[in-house]
């Protein structure tokens, strides 16, 4: 059979250090000898998987969907391939079809037209759980930004006023700009005095020569938007929330207050609306016109949900909300497993975090070896300034540049070793629920029943009636699962992934 090879690395470190394209091509070349397989093709991915623009892929795809025989996709592992669910829509099209027979070395798993559910299931919790580790390196880089917020130090380019200034010891401030400081303070003042527009400041900015980084004037927006910014008065917005700052404020916060008064007019009264929160409330919608199930409580304690009818195609009936949560049960039902599936499902787990790990390790010995390059040339460049070769100055601005790197290398080394303690949460969570999943919904207050069935359900619409769903991935094949008693004889027979 045609078989196309495919390798990826994700860092620009493992480029230059080749320690892992020529590994995974030699262990491809390998399986595809041991096969008989006829390698057509080889790919190498110099790319991020979870990167938008991945031309290279598409060739793959491309290569595939206009090859005149099936085709055999080689490659080391799930996460190689792919990191999210996007890639599978095409590739599993391809296999039901027979055009694709898809073999993952390291998990020992071969895929095609015949595969079975736990096949199919392995797939599906390989990418999940790779899906997992990025999200989970995401979210390490929020807490970074999070101890950010609790230095007061502001992440990213200074508003205009300011300017970034790196200090001698590597790290990074932000001081007042001396060029365009005050005509932000007489922006302030100007708009004050109740006399101004926006329009008005805006001139008045022009003519003391006010620019933008680019050279550019200031436009009405940015002033708009300046007038409204606190951090002039020490104050920074981050996603929405206010922090103090440890900056030299421009302003006192009286000033800012005043002209937000001016701003907002004294005649708005501002008042809040907050909605009930309901279990289906903008999770269902009606499968005649395909507007909005919508929620409303009858004499204070009975739920009622019925469309909107915004479309005028339908006639308002209303369901009560505890026959539509009968089939939520029922899809609750669908995914418990007895605790020796779980146990089953817990094994495969393991194999496939065998995959994980190695991505750890080989990021980890990446980041460590660009630390120690630039440990060996500080050690370098030291003994070039005590020979004369280099001056003082540059000796201190390399010092500076290296060091801050070094700083950022340990940084991220600390963040995959959190993501590599992470892992297993999000398996944890699903094991959880498969096992006690009606006893969770239960006990749940309204929110969290809420994030369970957008978890758990998708594609919800009302057929007169009648309350229609598919169920998520993975939960679709874990109710696949626990309908088939011979699972785990059959996932006994598919063995542990080789490394």
């Amino acid at each position: 059979m045609k078989a196309v090879i495919l390798a990826r690395v994700s860092t620009e470190e493992q480029i230059q250090d080749g320690q892992s394209i020529p590994a995974q091509l030699a262990r491809s070349r390998q399986w595809c000898q041991d096969r008989n397989l006829d390698v057509q093709s080889e790919y190498q991915f110099d790319e991020s998987s979870t990167k938008d623009q991945r031309k290279k892929f598409e060739l793959v795809i491309n290569e595939i969907s206009t090859s005149k025989e099936p085709v055999t996709l080689v490659v080391e592992t799930i996460d190689r391939l792919q990191r999210s669910f996007k890639e599978s829509v095409t590739l599993d099209e391809f296999r039901k079809n027979g055009r694709l027979e898809i073999h993952f070395i390291r998990e020992n798993l071969i895929l095609n037209d015949q595969s079975n559910s736990s096949d199919l299931l392995r797939w599906d919790m390989g990418v999940m759980f790779a899906r997992s580790y990025v999200l989970q390196l995401s979210d390490n880089v929020k807490r970074s930004l999070s101890q950010k917020i609790l230095n007061r130090e502001w992440a990213g380019m200074a508003p205009i006023g300011y300017i970034n200034q790196d200090l001698p010891d590597g790290k990074k401030t932000i001081i007042p700009d001396p060029e365009r400081a005050h005509s932000i303070r007489r922006m302030f003042e100007l708009y004050a005095t109740g006399q101004h527009s926006v329009k008005t400041i805006k001139q008045e900015l022009d003519k003391t020569g006010l620019m933008t980084r680019n050279g550019k004037q200031i436009p009405n927006s940015l002033v708009h938007k300046n007038l409204k910014n606190p951090f002039y008065h020490g104050v920074m917005v981050v996603k929405g929330k206010e922090y103090p700052h440890k900056y030299e404020p421009l302003i006192p916060k009286w000033l800012f207050d005043k002209c937000q008064t001016i701003m907002a007019g004294y005649n708005k009264k501002s008042f809040k609306s907050k909605a009930k929160p309901f279990i289906f409330r903008g999770l269902i919608r009606c499968d005649k016109c395909g507007c909005l199930i919508t929620p409303e409580l009858k004499k204070g304690k009975y739920i009622y949900y019925s469309c909107t009818n915004y479309k005028g195609l339908c006639e308002r009936a209303w369901i009560p909300e505890k026959e539509l949560l009968k089939p939520v049960y029922d899809a609750l039902r669908a995914i418990q497993l007895p605790q020796d599936t779980i146990d089953g499902l817990t094994r495969e787990l393991k194999a496939i975090g065998q995959s994980e790990s190695h991505y750890h390790r080989d990021s980890m010995d990446s980041l460590k070896a660009e630390y120690d390059r630039l440990e060996n040339r500080i050690s370098k460049m030291y003994v070039d300034k005590l020979d004369g070769s280099i001056t003082q100055e540059e000796y201190d601005k390399k010092l500076r540049e290296w060091k801050g790197r070094q700083s950022e290398l340990l940084a991220e080394m600390n963040t995959h070793s959190q993501a590599d303690e992470e892992f297993y949460l999000t398996a944890n969570m699903v094991f959880n629920l498969a096992k006690r999943a009606c006893e969770i919904f239960e006990s749940s207050e309204v929110p969290e029943k809420r994030q369970l069935l957008s978890l758990l359900l998708r594609n919800c619409r009302l057929q007169g009636k009648n309350l229609l769903y598919e169920l998520s991935s993975p939960f679709n094949l874990l109710a696949e699962v626990a309908n088939c008693p011979k699972w785990l004889n059959r996932s006994v027979q598919i063995g542990f992934p080789r490394r």
